[in-house]
């Protein structure tokens, strides 16, 4: 009688502490629930902020990080919105200074206020060169939107000694105009690498260009490119004035211009390096420039080999 007596106290004892145990889970849960509901009603900078047992802390260490998650994409998303608006504004900004300048000499032209024909032909030039500032910038600005909109890579092998002949000699009339040496050195060449060839003759062509508008009192531009290991480097480098230190760290800004002799008087749209760099990251590559008062250079590194899917398999350039 005494072990049936204490048969029912152990089974009472029993139940109620399943009682008292589901009643405290239930209190947690409704507690994580208040919580949860006080993060959903807009207060994302909170956190459930106690710590519980078993798999009611796995569900409130999941809440957490879905709340993380969700406030990084709002910041990620109202960066790009606003990363959108900046360049409205600056390419608006960049396309009415050129239109403004064309307008008003053609009007002038228009309303016959010139005096000799002399003033007609300055009044036409000065109207085609702010044109031609205008489709560079276009052509730019369509060119870095394809990049960063993630536009298909058609890798293919090619031998990037020749495309670097080929960049080197479309550069050979404006340097001699410009009293400036320009040559290109491979090693080895042939030396082959998987890339696009469209697309990284736009990186080195815009270096180039970079070196001969900017380079002031350069007398020479050189391409350098060297076999390291797995890896490619190629250095633009030219002796014209050097970049202020404090812009440096700057130049692949889109739009982002130096001040002085690398200003927007030159005629420089500001995205040419913002191109440079979206390409060689879709390259798997990086760029970097050093500059002092014996030489300014661009150091591209690159993959000799791209990471190889089923759809993307590099071919052979013909």
């Amino acid at each position: 009688r005494c072990v049936l007596v204490a048969l029912l106290v152990i089974s009472d004892l029993s139940v109620l502490v399943w009682r008292l145990r589901r009643r405290y889970r239930l209190s947690q849960m409704n507690h994580v629930m208040s919580e949860l509901h006080y993060i959903a009603n807009g207060h994302l900078d909170h956190r459930i902020p106690f710590h519980l047992h078993g798999q009611s802390q796995e569900v409130v260490t999941s809440i957490n990080a879905l709340v993380d998650s969700t406030v990084n994409s709002i910041a990620e998303e109202r960066k790009v919105e606003q990363s959108k608006n900046e360049l409205i504004t600056n390419v608006s900004h960049d396309l009415r200074t050129p239109l403004t300048n064309i307008i008003g000499y053609l009007g002038l032209v228009e309303d016959h206020q010139y005096h000799s024909e002399a003033d007609i032909v300055n009044y036409c030039h000065i109207a085609y060169e702010k044109a031609k500032q205008m489709k560079d910038l276009v052509e730019d600005l369509f060119e870095y939107t394809r990049v960063q909109s993630g536009a298909p890579i058609k890798f293919m092998r090619l031998d990037l000694s020749q495309m670097l002949e080929q960049v080197t000699a479309s550069f050979e009339l404006e340097a001699e105009k410009k009293h400036v040496a320009i040559n290109s050195t491979t090693v080895p060449s042939p030396l082959m690498i998987d890339a696009d060839p469209e697309q990284l003759g736009r990186v080195f062509s815009n270096l180039v260009a970079n070196a001969m508008k900017y380079g002031n009192g350069a007398s020479y531009v050189n391409l350098d490119a060297r076999q390291r290991g797995s890896k490619v480097v190629v250095k633009v480098a030219n002796d014209g004035t050097p970049i202020p230190k404090a812009s440096l760290p700057h130049l692949f800004e889109r739009f982002y211009r130096v001040e002085g002799s690398r200003s927007k008087a030159t005629g420089g749209t500001g995205l040419g390096l913002a191109i440079v760099k979206s390409i060689v990251d879709l390259h798997h590559g990086s760029v970097k420039v050093t500059s002092d008062t014996k030489e300014t250079a661009f150091t591209v590194t690159l993959p000799l080999h791209q990471p190889r899917t089923k759809k993307d398999q590099p071919t052979q350039q013909k």
